[in-house]
């Protein structure tokens, strides 16, 4: 087989991944009905090939805030004063380096990243501003929402049933 290729087993296979990661290898087989040395070393191969990038615990926020604190969200818009690569990869790196930020992304039209924050308290969410946005004469506005009930998470992308054919990726037999 094509190293790059996947077909529709590997598909099942990081699906079956994406909702329960710690099943056994022989259950993982059976469900995606492939014998488990297949299933085995494909699942091998889709982490060489990076699609699977890491298997983490997804953790009960509702079931943790008692004992923990709900914590702070914040759905946070950053426009820049000067958005050339330079700036925008310093900016970057210097966001995705702090561990409050859980998700960051560059997005167009409109502000140049939205970030995902996550802090334990509005003081922990203050500290995270003064060293992300205020501390950086780059920043230009910034505009935070903050979350007041989360209605949905999940983490899982979703997947095609079936790859479509482009030029070159067809199975080796």
């Amino acid at each position: 087989m094509n190293e790059d290729f996947i077909d529709e087993i590997d598909l099942k296979l990081l699906a079956q991944l994406q909702n329960d990661a710690r099943r056994s290898n022989l259950a993982l087989a059976e469900a995606v009905h492939v014998s488990p040395p297949t299933s085995l070393r494909r699942v091998k191969r889709l982490r060489e090939l990076g699609l699977i990038e890491r298997e983490v615990a997804v953790l009960s926020h509702d079931r943790l805030a008692p004992l923990i604190g709900h914590g702070l969200t914040a759905l946070v818009e950053v426009t820049l004063e000067r958005q050339d690569t330079g700036h925008m990869e310093a900016f970057e790196a210097r966001a995705v380096a702090e561990a409050e930020v859980q998700q960051c992304y560059r997005v167009s039209p409109g502000p140049d990243f939205m970030l995902v924050i996550h802090t334990t308290d509005m003081p922990g969410y203050l500290a995270l501003a003064q060293r992300l946005f205020t501390a950086d004469a780059n920043v230009r506005n910034v505009k935070a929402f903050f979350s007041i009930k989360r209605a949905k998470f999940d983490p899982r992308l979703p997947l095609p049933a079936r790859i479509a054919p482009g030029p070159g990726s067809t199975p080796d037999a």
